[in-house]
């Protein structure tokens, strides 16, 4: 269960990596008409109107992208099928076609019904799909009916499925609705601390990619909330609306790049070298993209207390900027390029402050870490016992992708032992037919990260946000034997 659940936070983030582009065009059109929201200037409007065609269609680009992603083969017709999925469930489910079926006026409708085009129904299609993909893609029907056969039966047999989910839904969907927006109003009504608690169990549901099950119900239009999609677009109240994305900036810009500081500063004299080039790596792209994983995966399992304080540390951040009302906003995620991108988005509220609130964290990111791993002697990066194992040298003549994959493939135990290779956006995920066989020193010794085994057969190996180069050179491998 836990394998098919990471499968599906690996499958979100292919929908969640669109965003940018909205941030990028939605940021750019406020900062040419700041107060006019688009009305004063037609570039403004074009740009704007064009990032909220994504923001607005998340549901489809969840469909579409856990479809694909969740298909065992990764084809276009698990896509297509999402697609179709998704179409069916909110047209039969629609409010008017509910008034319908139930033989009641519109009005009367339940209110649900008028959220049924939201990110949960689009993730929901798109399981159905991939399931759907993965039953019926190779069918063979009878010579009459050949041409249907296989790939083609695939959407014909999502539309049956989401017939019956939409009939099950049409009881079972008001009472799932009404939990979620329970849900999140029992934390929304907390005001700072909800914010606060937030923030803290996101980053404890990292390591088992569970986050973006909770992230859905305050960042989207899942539970009424919606804080992304309402602070590009401008809606809500000043200084509320962004609140669950505020206090990421201090941590992502500041805090984790100034833990790797003190991971630094904190390991032996002799791997300091090392060290430094993986925390640098690692703190850039917290600070400019938000993207944390290969720095927290640095120490999240050799030094478990210091990411819980990580987490606590999160969650004071959120406390603190919601509680002063300071916002700004993120399509991808807290980094500075999101947080110039937000400036002039009309209902971001000082969020300058957020920049002060961040040096201070950074401050206390730095001393709270380095008195920790010094006081309980803790194994971060650069402090592990002295072993005999094999340098990274070498990996920098030639391809350094193609020979880091060659020693990683070699490590996990090569064409004898690994069973499937995938990778989300900072980790191999690999399948292996026997965890005795990988050798976690000869990866380690590759500079990567981390390693993170997750299950008797599979196994992910942080690598960073170039893993996608990584693991095309590992498939390169495979098809070459």
């Amino acid at each position: 269960m836990m394998k098919y659940l990471q499968r599906l936070g690996r499958s979100l983030m292919l929908p969640v990596a669109v965003l940018p582009a909205a941030a990028i065009l939605m940021g750019i059109g406020y900062w040419i008409d700041p107060s006019g929201w688009g009305a004063g200037s037609p570039i403004a409007a074009f740009l704007i109107k064009a990032g909220g065609s994504i923001i607005d269609n998340m549901a489809i680009l969840f469909a579409v992208g856990v479809a694909l992603g969740m298909s065992k083969e990764k084809d276009g017709s698990a896509a297509l099928s999402g697609l179709v999925a998704y179409l069916v469930v909110t047209t039969v489910l629609s409010t008017g076609s509910v008034a319908m079926l139930q033989g009641v006026d519109v009005a009367e409708v339940n209110a649900a019904f008028g959220k049924i085009g939201n990110q949960f129904i689009g993730i929901l299609s798109g399981i159905i799909a991939s399931m759907m993909y993965n039953r019926f893609s190779h069918v063979k029907l009878p010579d009459a009916l050949s041409f249907f056969s296989g790939k083609r039966l695939v959407p014909i047999m999502t539309s049956v499925a989401m017939l019956v989910v939409s009939l099950v839904l049409l009881f079972v969907w008001p009472v799932i609705f009404t939990g979620l927006v329970n849900f999140g109003k029992s934390i929304s009504e907390l005001g700072a601390i909800g914010a606060g608690l937030y923030g803290f169990f996101n980053r404890l549901l990292i390591p088992i990619g569970l986050h973006h099950a909770l992230n859905s119900v305050f960042w989207f239009d899942v539970a009424g909330i919606n804080d992304i999609g309402n602070f590009w677009a401008s809606k809500g109240e000043q200084g509320v609306t962004g609140m669950y994305q505020a206090g990421f900036f201090p941590v992502m810009m500041f805090g984790l790049p100034a833990a790797a500081l003190a991971m630094y500063h904190t390991a032996k004299t002799a791997k300091k070298k090392q060290v430094a080039a993986l925390m640098m790596a690692a703190g850039v792209a917290s600070f400019f993209t938000g993207v944390t994983e290969p720095l927290e995966f640095a120490f999240m399992f050799v030094a478990p207390v210091l990411y819980f304080t990580h987490a606590v540390l999160t969650g004071l951040s959120l406390t603190v900027a919601a509680l002063f009302h300071w916002t700004a906003g993120f399509g991808f995620s807290a980094g500075f390029v999101d947080f110039v991108l937000s400036l002039k988005i009309p209902i971001a509220n000082q969020p300058y402050m957020l920049i002060v609130q961040g040096l201070v964290f950074a401050v206390i990111y730095y001393f709270l870490f380095r008195f920790i791993i010094t006081k309980f002697n803790l194994m971060t990066p650069g402090r592990e016992e002295d072993i005999d194992e094999e340098t990274e040298e070498g990996i920098v003549a030639g391809d350094k992708f193609a020979a880091m994959a060659a020693k990683i493939y070699e490590g996990l135990g090569g064409d004898a032992n690994v069973t499937s290779v995938d990778n989300c956006v900072t980790r191999l995920r690999v399948e292996v037919k026997d965890m005795k066989a990988v050798d976690q020193k000869r990866i380690k010794a590759t500079g990567v990260p981390g390693i993170n085994v997750v299950g008797p057969q599979s196994i992910q190996v942080i690598v960073g946000t170039n893993v996608q180069f990584v693991a095309d050179e590992v498939e390169k491998l495979r098809k070459k034997r």
